[in-house]
C-alpha cells in the first residue's frame, strides 16, 4: 500500500498544473447541462479507452460514469489529454468518476465489512489517497462528482470505527470541494439511515449520496423506493441496476437484468422527480462481453419506456 501511495503522490505537481478540459459532448453539453435523467453507461475506460467511450456513442448514450481502478498509479496529464479528446471525438460528457481500491475487496457478508471501503483501518489511507488522486485527475476532465463505497458503516455511532470513518468521508470530501466537485457515497454495505446519520456528523456540503437501486436490495439493507425517502435532497447521482434480495447469509443477492428483479423503477423515478432531481440515470450491468451489450440495449428501452411515462411530472 505504501508504494501505491508514494506513485500517486509524485502526481499530484503535474496534475495540478494541467489545465482544466472542457467535457463537452453533443451541443456543447457539459455535466451541468445534461438534461434532468439523461440516460448514461457506466464504463471502464481502462479496458480500452477508445473502444468503451465509442461504445457509450454506438449505444446512443450522451454522457458516461467512470470506473478507475484501473489507473489508479497511473493518472497522468497524457492520459488525462487522451481520454478527453475521445470525450470530445465521441461526443460524449463524463458525469462521475469512482474508485473502490486499493487493496483487496471481498463482495459479501463474510469478509467484506473487513475489506471493503473507508471504514477497514488497514487499506484506510491508501484508498484516501487514490481518492483525492482520482479527484485531481477528474477535475482535469471537468468531472463534477467523485464516488465511492465508504464500507460496511457500523449501525452503531459508538463503534470506534464510526467516528473513524466519519473522519476519512470528511477529509475526501474537503479535497473534492477544493476542486469544486461533490463527493459521493454509494448506497450499499449500511443502511440508509446510518448513511443519514453520517451525512449529518461530517457536515460537509459538498457530500452527497450516490443512489445504486440494486445494491440496497442486494446488501438487504432497505428497498431503494424507501431510501429515496430517506436520503432524497442528498443524492446527485443513479445507477440504475436490478437484483434480488440476498438468501444466503454470507453471500449478497443476485444482480439481474433491469426490468426482472425487485426495482420498482417508475416509483423510484417518480420520487426523484417530485425531489426536483437533476442527476443523470447510469446503466450498470456487472457481466462483460457480447452479453453486456444486448442486456444494455434491453434495460435502455425499458428505462426509456419508464422515463417518458413519467415526462410530464417532470418539471
Amino acid at each position: 500500500m505504501v508504494q501505491v501511495s508514494a506513485s500517486l503522490h509524485a502526481l499530484t505537481g503535474p496534475l495540478a498544473d494541467t489545465p482544466i478540459s472542457h467535457n463537452a459532448g453533443a451541443e456543447g453539453d457539459s455535466p451541468s447541462s445534461l438534461k434532468p435523467m439523461a440516460l448514461g453507461l457506466l464504463i471502464k475506460p481502462a479496458d480500452g479507452p477508445e473502444e468503451t467511450i465509442s461504445r457509450v456513442q454506438q449505444l446512443g448514450f450522451s454522457n458516461c460514469f467512470f470506473s478507475l481502478d484501473a489507473y489508479i498509479g497511473q493518472y497522468s496529464p497524457a492520459l488525462a489529454d487522451r481520454i478527453s479528446s475521445l470525450l470530445t471525438q465521441f461526443s460524449i460528457v463524463a458525469t462521475a468518476a469512482e474508485v473502490v481500491g486499493p487493496g483487496r475487496r471481498v463482495w459479501d457478508f463474510e469478509n467484506g465489512p473487513s475489506t471493503i471501503g473507508l471504514v477497514p483501518r488497514e487499506t484506510r489511507a491508501s484508498r484516501i489517497d487514490a481518492l483525492k488522486q482520482t479527484s485531481d485527475f477528474a477535475k482535469i476532465l471537468g468531472i463534477p462528482l467523485i464516488q465511492t463505497h465508504c464500507g460496511f458503516i457500523p449501525e452503531d455511532p459508538h463503534d470506534p470505527l464510526y467516528d473513524e470513518t466519519v473522519a476519512a468521508i470528511q477529509e475526501v470530501a474537503k479535497h473534492c470541494a477544493g476542486n469544486g466537485q461533490s463527493f459521493l457515497m454509494e448506497t450499499g454495505q449500511e443502511t440508509p439511515t446510518t448513511m443519514s446519520r453520517v451525512l449529518e456528523n461530517a457536515n460537509q456540503s459538498n457530500l452527497g449520496v450516490g443512489l445504486d437501486t440494486a445494491n440496497l436490495i442486494l446488501y438487504g439493507k432497505a428497498n431503494p423506493v424507501d431510501a429515496v425517502e430517506i436520503l432524497g435532497p442528498h443524492i446527485k447521482s443513479v445507477h440504475a441496476k436490478d437484483g434480488r434480495w440476498p438468501t444466503n447469509p454470507m453471500k449478497l443477492g443476485k444482480e439481474v437484468v433491469i426490468g426482472s428483479g425487485l426495482v420498482d423503477f417508475k416509483a423510484v423515478f417518480s420520487k426523484l422527480s417530485g425531489l426536483a432531481y437533476t442527476g443523470t440515470i447510469t446503466i450498470e450491468r456487472e457481466t462483460h462481453g457480447p452479453k453486456q451489450i444486448e442486456d444494455v440495449k434491453q434495460e435502455k428501452l425499458y428505462l426509456e419506456h419508464i422515463l417518458a411515462d413519467i415526462q410530464p411530472k417532470r418539471t
